[in-house]
């Protein structure tokens, strides 16, 4: 093992390697520049499995945290050999145990349900497995819709006509779509129409089959709005609704639609609920604690 993945294996004062620890029951050591692992043989199996997935990001240059390590754990634990929805680079990998179960229920249900805070990965996973849907012909179309909260009356004052008015406010959204197909294959597929961003307001009076729904930031729609888009829904069509209770921008936060949804629609056959916690935050590790501090705030209050 390289000196790099021995030293990604181990962590920052040996934070790593007590994740391993815990999680497997092995005892982990590292003697003359190598890992060894001391426990039941099928402890040191899995463990083993997980310390070969981190060792190989860190061969291959990639910094390794601890979000990293808990997913190669996940992984190990449930023998999945990690695979996610494929983009331009390859698999899209889930870099928390939140985000792998997230990526299940996306596989496995007509309707998820994801609420947490910013830097999570609910937008990003949810347009990465739409688009690897699309990809693969299991759905015909890519929708993803938003509430234009943001523009408001200022709509009429920016140029051009009303779709190049509110792109700016889809902007997240195409940057993830960029990131996952390309910048050309992305304007092609718009171009045919197989993938359409576009506010909420676009989605009354349509019946939306064989297609993947993202319904992004809902928690901005209101409680009106969010039963239309989810009665949206026709003949072969899944749907993803995210967004961040803690940051509706509605005069009144009792008149969120993704509030409302997610309390009356938990259990319901085919909705699954996946909620994110501040741990879940994989952007700039201050993130985690910002959030942490208004949940903090918010409790106090």
């Amino acid at each position: 093992m390289s000196e790099a993945a021995v030293r990604a294996v181990w962590g920052p004062n040996g934070r790593h390697a007590a994740l391993f620890e815990d999680a497997f029951d092995v005892l982990l050591e590292t003697p003359g520049g190598g890992v060894t692992l001391n426990g039941k043989a099928d402890s040191r199996r899995r463990a083993k499995q997980a310390i070969d997935t981190v060792a190989g990001r860190a061969d291959q240059g990639l910094e390794i945290t601890q979000a990293d390590v808990r997913v190669a754990i996940d992984q190990a634990r449930r023998g999945a050999g990690g695979g996610g929805p494929i983009g331009r680079r390859g698999a899209v990998a889930a870099k928390t145990a939140a985000q792998a179960r997230y990526l299940e229920l996306l596989t496995q249900h007509e309707l998820v349900f994801a609420l947490g805070p910013a830097g999570t990965g609910k937008t990003f996973l949810a347009v990465a497995h739409g688009a690897g849907m699309l990809l693969s012909g299991e759905v015909d179309r890519l929708v993803i819709t938003r509430p234009a909260v943001e523009a408001g009356e200022r709509l009429g004052f920016l140029p051009g006509d009303l779709l190049e008015k509110v792109d700016p406010y889809m902007a997240p959204i195409f940057e993830a779509l960029t990131e996952i197909l390309g910048a050309e294959q992305l304007r092609r597929r718009r171009d045919r129409g197989e993938i359409e961003v576009a506010p909420i307001a676009f989605m009354r009076g349509r019946t939306l089959a064989h297609a993947f729904v993202i319904v992004d930031e809902a928690q901005n729609a209101s409680r009106l709005q969010m039963k239309m888009v989810l009665t949206r829904m026709g003949e072969g069509a899944r749907m993803a609704v995210t967004g961040d209770p803690s940051q509706v921008d509605l005069p009144n936060v009792s008149d969120s639609g993704l509030i409302h949804a997610a309390s009356i629609l938990d259990g319901v056959r085919g909705v699954a609920m996946m909620r994110f916690a501040a741990e879940d935050v994989v952007r700039h590790p201050l993130v985690e604690r910002i959030v942490r501090a208004y949940d903090a705030d918010a409790a106090r209050r």
